[in-house]
């Protein structure tokens, strides 16, 4: 039914979507525990609980505290049930298609954000919301749909001599972020007009509307061979169980490093863990940072908190910008160091943001934050042939997803720790930590594993060992 070969709209009405739900997420649930520890409403102005009486001080600490815990259960309900279905979902599309990877994560999305409409409308206990994360992630979650995204661009782009296949993946985290960014600066206003149920049930009609381009549209990307299995008799081969269908597709990620040259793996095996240590820390700094600013001295609102997720969307046209120009004359490690370079300048200018004007110049050492991102997926799938992008953005998905998932847990842990001493250890925390990404990229550059040719000859040396040794059982 597809038409178009077009994957950028998937992935912007997601973010919108996704990105309008995450801040009324958390200060939903910081409203309405605000309720519950001080008997009070939520003050209509953010200053009036940010005195220096006692007693408002003491409550709005066990808020922060409350929230983050609530926000961390959340985060966990998501991930666990992710880390198998992206896994599965993501290397699956190796033999059915990218669309395996990108339409139960919209069906979850769209249940997820109905839950929420209902838990808003009817302010029903907040451990439905914790049941709506499980279900989102039984159905594959945010990385499951951008990991099936990224290796749709990686089919079109080929095997890529020419460097489009960094700058397309590029241009999809530039759209993921600036959208993301518009819909927080949406989300500000909204709340303000509306309330919350208004806006979690735009985001789940953006969510169908996603849902509907994809099946109705999209055009999907992998050309697949034609299986033994459909030009035999059905009456000479027994079908496959469900569960043994998909053991057998999961062999493609067991594959992708035990039918390769030692070289290769070495090569993927750093990249793969410079990718979780870099989410690590970037995300361990972004976690915490709408609590932060809610947090006195700043005590924004829910408006300043628009407009600072609308600035930052600068940072992802910036990164991107510069990503498409660095990339013509710099290695891909050096664009990832100079990235590295530029995450651990922000958090750092965080952690000792105290005004309001600081906390917006923040966004400025951040710019080039970003494109670590979309570099070292680029460089992952030009080491991988064709045939095992699924499997590969399988492990991205994967890994991602623990990452992310441990560093919530323990960065919300850390913050309600030292938030009564110094509320921005987290952010100092986080920059120190940069420096695992940046020693292994030294050692790729050592070993001079990320130039194109030598990638080429690793795929090309793989690929006769998958084929020579090791073949999918039928």
């Amino acid at each position: 039914m597809g038409r178009v070969f077009l994957i950028e709209p998937v992935i912007g009405l997601y973010a919108f979507a996704m990105f309008m739900t995450y801040p009324l997420l958390q200060q939903y649930v910081y409203r309405r525990l605000w309720f519950q520890l001080s008997g009070t409403p939520y003050p209509a102005e953010s200053l009036s609980h940010c005195s220096n009486n006692h007693s408002n001080v003491s409550i709005h600490q066990a808020v922060q505290r409350e929230t983050s815990i609530f926000l961390l259960q959340s985060e966990l309900f998501l991930i666990i049930p992710s880390l198998i279905s992206a896994l599965l979902l993501v290397s699956y599309s190796d033999h059915c298609g990218r669309k395996v990877a990108i339409v139960p994560p919209l069906v979850g999305e769209t249940l997820f954000t109905l839950c929420y409409v209902v838990v808003t409308r009817f302010s029903l206990s907040l451990k439905y919301l914790l049941a709506a994360s499980f279900l989102a992630g039984l159905m594959g979650g945010p990385t499951s749909l951008i990991g099936g995204c990224f290796a749709y661009v990686a089919d079109l782009c080929g095997e890529d001599p020419k460097g489009q296949k960094t700058v397309r993946m590029a241009r999809l985290d530039m759209i993921l972020g600036v959208l993301s960014g518009l819909a927080s600066l949406c989300t500000g206003f909204y709340i303000k007009v509306a309330g919350f149920t208004w806006p979690f049930l735009t985001a789940m009609l953006l969510h169908l509307l996603n849902l509907f381009y994809v099946m109705g549209i999209l055009k999907e990307s992998l050309v697949l061979p034609s299986s033994p299995l459909s030009t035999s008799s059905t009456s000479a081969v027994p079908r496959l169980r469900w569960s043994e269908a998909l053991t057998a597709r999961l062999q493609g990620v067991y594959l992708l490093f035990a039918a390769s040259t030692r070289q290769r793996n070495i090569m993927l095996l750093l990249l793969l863990a410079a990718f979780a240590s870099y989410k690590f820390s970037l995300q361990g700094g972004a976690f915490i940072s709408i609590l932060y600013e809610l947090n006195t001295p700043l005590c924004w609102s829910e408006l300043l908190v628009g407009y600072g997720s609308a600035l930052s969307t600068a940072i992802f046209l910036v990164s991107f910008a510069g990503v498409a120009l660095l990339s013509r004359w710099l290695r891909d490690a050096y664009i990832i160091l100079l990235g590295l370079m530029s995450v651990a300048a922000g958090l750092i200018m965080a952690a000792f943001a105290k005004s309001t004007l600081l906390m917006f110049l923040v966004r400025l050492p951040l710019l080039l934050s970003i494109m670590p991102t979309p570099v070292l997926r680029s460089m992952m799938s030009k080491t991988v042939a064709g045939s095992e992008q699924g499997a590969m953005f399988a492990c991205v998905s994967f890994v991602e997803i623990l990452s992310v998932g441990v560093s919530f847990a323990m960065f919300s842990s850390i913050y309600a720790a030292t938030l009564s001493w110094f509320s921005g250890f987290t952010f100092l925390l986080a920059a120190g930590l940069t420096i695992i990404p940046a020693a292994l990229m030294c050692v790729i550059l050592c070993l001079r594993l990320d130039a194109y040719e030598e990638s080429k000859i690793l795929i090309e040396e793989s690929a006769d060992n998958h084929t020579q040794i090791f073949e999918l059982p039928p």
